[in-house]
């Protein structure tokens, strides 16, 4: 289970961050959090690689900027609307990948996330290249202002908060440990009488509509929705994301989208932009070959071995 104390240590550095650091930055990087920990309840905890995630992350952003630009919604009900369409996909696209298996599986996502891609593309609604812009913030629940940044910083931690915690529940739960058997062994978890597909696609609609509340929360933070996050590179940033924080542990999303997302961020704008993915590239080889658990996995070995 969470250690609480380190839980309450971060809940008060997410609270106390805006005083340091630019909100708008902090929010990011808590979208990408939010992202990469949807993401690997499927890859850590089921054991089942998507290389399509980024579909679910860009619908959930379509749809909501959509609903804030031609609708009356307030935010939070355009936010579950674009979660509810990243579920409703990841409900159709588990259908067809959970089919499969091991690379097939990969292959089939990557295939269903490029024709998602496409039709973004060329749909007249998103904008095409140009993305979908001058999204509104609006006023939250009507009342509360979110052109603040640090107000929508907030709103951003609440959503992650409640990301995170859906998410260890999950795992928790006889439902969770069921995942856990599939990832360790799924035959014998067939043997015993598991629906295994039943409960591979549960785990994919649950981690879709994640990705989608982390995109439609996304788009409202940077008022914009563009092609960006449906594109292939979108689900390559991701697994590097969870890769290199640690699969499998729950705060591994977290470690992993604060270091690239933060790479991303300090480096791309000086002289060493042009050089940003061979730099990346390199801390990925260098977690790979040193720490093969990622940085938070490793972290829980040394104190294992230590205390």
């Amino acid at each position: 289970m969470i250690n609480r104390k380190l839980l309450i240590a971060l809940l008060a550095i997410g609270l106390l961050a805006p005083l340091a650091v630019y909100p708008v930055f902090l929010a990011k990087l808590l979208c990408f959090a939010l992202f990469a920990a949807a993401f690997n309840l499927l890859l850590g905890f089921v054991g089942i690689l998507s290389f399509g995630h980024a579909a679910f992350l860009g619908t959930g952003g379509y749809v909501t900027g959509w609903l804030m630009l031609n609708s009356g919604l307030t935010p939070e009900l355009a936010i579950i609307a674009g979660t509810l369409a990243g579920a409703l996909l990841g409900a159709v696209y588990g259908k067809l990948a959970v089919k499969r298996e091991g690379i097939y599986f990969a292959m089939v996502t990557l295939a269903l996330a490029q024709l998602t891609f496409f039709i973004y593309l060329q749909a007249p609604f998103t904008g095409g290249e140009d993305g979908m812009q001058g999204i509104p913030r609006r006023a939250l629940f009507g009342l509360i202002d979110l052109s603040n940044n640090t107000v929508m910083y907030y709103l951003v931690l609440a959503i992650f908060c409640f990301g995170f915690w859906l998410i260890n529940r999950t795992i928790h739960s006889p439902f969770g440990q069921v995942l856990k058997a599939i990832r360790e062994n799924e035959p014998r978890a067939i043997s015993l009488g598991y629906d295994v597909e039943k409960y591979k696609w549960l785990a994919f609609v649950i981690s879709a509509a994640l990705a989608a509340l982390a995109g439609g929360t996304k788009s409202l933070v940077f008022e914009l929705a563009s092609l960006t996050d449906v594109h292939w590179h979108m689900s390559g940033e991701v697994i590097l994301m969870t890769l290199v924080g640690g699969v499998g542990t729950l705060f591994g999303p977290l470690a992993g989208a604060a270091l690239v997302v933060t790479m991303q961020n300090y480096l791309s704008g000086g002289e060493l932009g042009n050089y940003l993915h061979i730099i990346m590239g390199a801390v990925f080889v260098i977690c790979v070959l040193s720490f093969r658990s990622g940085i938070v996995g490793q972290l829980q070995k040394f104190k294992r071995n230590n205390f």
